[in-house]
């Protein structure tokens, strides 16, 4: 979570807290400020137990492990390509693989779900190729569609009522 949106989580925790001291509803603050019920039953929990103090955020629960060095670094191994770092099947990389590149580089152990955090923290994101032959010729496939696939593709079915039987005709 970025600083802003951290500030921005916190500034809706204060306005509920202003509003528990008005006396509102939990459902009416957490239509209002577009939060769930529970959330704001929590906020309201430790609001009663420490008043507007135990609303304000305490920060990040842990320092985070790859530093901004390292991860910049991450991000030039990333663009060279799985290619450069031993996987030569498959030119795509996976959270797994980058899971392995990480312990290699910086010996960081991290889980696949906490790399996806990670990355999607930093702006990446995920992108799948289409699988598409590389030998594929567009303008020749748009002039098959166009020329040959209709004289191909099967007739409209007729449109009076047909029979499940094969042997005996529709009567009618």
């Amino acid at each position: 979570m970025t600083p802003a949106e951290q500030a921005a989580r916190e500034r809706i925790r204060m306005q509920a807290g202003a509003r528990f001291e008005r006396g509102e509803s939990i459902s009416h603050v957490a239509q209002d400020l577009r939060v769930g019920v529970r959330q704001v039953e929590k906020w309201r929990n430790a609001w009663r137990r420490g008043g507007s103090d135990a609303l304000r955020s305490s920060g990040p629960q842990a320092a985070p492990r790859l530093s901004g060095e390292q991860f910049a670094r991450l991000e030039q191994e990333l663009l060279r390509g799985p290619a450069a770092h031993g996987w030569q099947v498959d030119q795509r990389w996976t959270l797994v693989r980058i899971v392995a590149l990480v312990w290699r580089l910086f010996r960081i152990s991290y889980t696949p779900a906490g790399m996806s955090v990670l990355l999607h923290r930093n702006g990446w994101s995920v992108q799948v190729p289409r699988r598409r032959a590389t030998e594929r010729d567009e303008e020749a496939v748009a002039a098959w569609v166009k020329q040959t696939w209709p004289r191909v593709k099967a007739p409209r079915r007729p449109s009076m009522p047909g029979s499940v039987s094969r042997t005996n005709r529709v009567r009618g």
